[in-house]
């Protein structure tokens, strides 16, 4: 993938991600690496609960934890499942994202062989709503 953005390291970092999940039920372990627009790295985890609507997808562990730390500038969110396929973040990471992103921000979906494929947070949630459609 060679975008203009994308760093090839960033496959190595959203592996370290991925290698912190907690996914005792589903076995599928999911990273996100939050890029900040000083290129620092923010990594997420998808982490599991015995109560399922409790469980936490890796794409909002990383963006909870940014906004935790008073992060709030991104450059790209990468994000690596073992699946055979790139997958995509679910709707709710969608959402989430829609709210905390630029529309314009890069989402990388990549997978163990690192097949990379791009979208943008607007292309994933296109005609979506959050707080910056409101005035607040």
């Amino acid at each position: 993938m060679n975008d203009g953005i994308y760093r090839e390291e960033w496959l190595e970092e959203v592996k370290v991600a991925q290698s912190r999940a907690y996914t005792p039920y589903s076995k599928f372990n999911v990273g996100a690496l939050l890029v900040t627009q000083d290129d620092e790295y923010i990594y997420g985890a998808n982490i599991e609960n015995a109560a399922y609507p409790a469980t936490i997808c890796a794409e909002r562990s990383a963006l909870v934890s940014a906004y935790s730390n008073n992060i709030k500038k991104f450059k790209a969110i990468v994000i690596i499942t073992d699946a055979d396929e790139p997958a995509s973040p679910c709707g709710t990471c969608r959402q989430v994202m829609k709210e905390l992103c630029d529309d314009d921000m890069p989402v990388y979906m990549t997978n163990k062989a690192g097949e990379v494929i791009k979208r943008t947070v607007d292309e994933l949630l296109p005609l979506g709503f959050s707080g910056k459609d409101m005035d607040l």
